[in-house]
């Protein structure tokens, strides 16, 4: 009888799909779309081990907290790092998505993780899902869910190119036939951007920045190309001795520090390219490549892999959204799930 009871709350759970990414946790749930979206970020007081708080608000904290206090990023380069505190921000999120309670049924969880993940960090994302509450984790990889997400016709025996550039990592795949028959995963992406924009600073105008600072610059002075007309802000930081400093700074000085980030992401894409077996590189000739993830939102990204790459380039739909989306749409797709699930 219990078991059958067991049964039952496994069939009506509220199932989710999850994109548990460096910079931002998205989850889907079945039945409502996109419900969560908040930053992977958890602050903790040290003495107490207290959770302080977690997503948008831990986000505020980040350079801004006491010593007592730690506002922890639990994931780099697209994998856990510190598995308590992943975990910690699991259950909440979770909670968050579909609501608390002694009777909530457990949900069977579909998250997306980087194409290049060890077994050992395989088995840290099932272990923290389980322990957030899950009944069933799968693991699909992230360029798959984008491609689902882009709605890219991945069951076809036609080649379909996507880069999805998030925080921690790049993923670029070639799928067909619902399997990614060439593949890259590097640990360069909006992270990156954000470092490299700090570094220019520091070496540059002799000025320490924060992370929020360097990723505010990103998102209102990056750009993948030179232009001509160029735009200004004001920044402050501090300077080598200590003191507060104020400096103006270009978009022609961000497109400088990002030259190598790019570069990098560009490479990745042609050694991609290069392995594609040639009836599917003449489907993507054709059929173009397609961004997703919110690194590749950096203004003229995708004017700049056309040029360089020579293939057409354009976004997908809401590219921030494409795995959450990507791995929404599968949840009720048990036969695809197994499919294109990581062992």
């Amino acid at each position: 009888m219990l078991e059958k009871f067991i049964s039952l709350l496994g069939f009506f759970s509220n199932n989710i799909g999850i994109d548990l990414g460096t910079a931002n946790t998205v989850i889907y749930s079945e039945g409502k779309g996109i419900v969560l979206h908040e930053p992977s970020i958890v602050a903790i007081d040290t003495r107490t081990k207290r959770v302080i708080a977690v997503g948008k608000e831990a986000k505020e904290m980040l350079g801004k907290t006491p010593e007592n206090i730690q506002a922890i990023r639990p994931l780099r380069d697209g994998v856990i790092t510190d598995f308590e505190a992943t975990q910690i921000m699991l259950a909440y999120f979770i909670e968050r998505a579909i609501g608390g309670g002694i009777f909530r049924p457990k949900p069977r969880i579909v998250i997306g993780v980087p194409s290049g993940v060890t077994q050992v960090e395989k088995r840290a994302v099932i272990d923290a899902a389980k322990g957030a509450g899950a009944r069933e984790v799968y693991l699909i990889p992230e360029p798959m869910a984008a491609a689902i997400g882009a709605g890219l016709p991945v069951e076809e025996p036609v080649g379909s190119m996507i880069v999805d550039i998030g925080g921690g990592t790049t993923e670029i795949a070639v799928i067909s036939l619902a399997g990614i028959v060439v593949s890259n995963s590097i640990r360069v992406a909006g992270d990156e951007m954000n470092e490299a924009i700090i570094q220019y600073i520091k070496k540059r105008f002799h000025m320490f920045i924060g992370e929020q600072t360097g990723e505010r610059i990103k998102i209102e002075l990056g750009n993948a190309i030179y232009e001509d007309e160029e735009k200004e802000m004001e920044i402050k930081g501090r300077d080598i001795t200590g003191l507060p400093k104020t400096v103006k700074i270009t978009s022609k000085d961000i497109t400088e520090a990002l030259e190598d980030v790019i570069g990098s992401i560009i490479n990745a894409i042609r050694l991609t390219l290069e392995k594609t077996p040639p009836e599917l590189a003449s489907d993507i000739a054709e059929r173009g490549i397609v961004l997703a993830g919110g690194g590749s939102l950096l203004r003229n990204l995708d004017v700049r892999i056309e040029r360089d790459v020579g293939i057409k380039t354009y976004y997908c739909e809401d590219p921030i959204t494409a795995v959450a989306r990507g791995v929404g749409k599968v949840l009720d797709k048990m036969d695809l799930i197994r499919r294109i699930s990581m062992e």
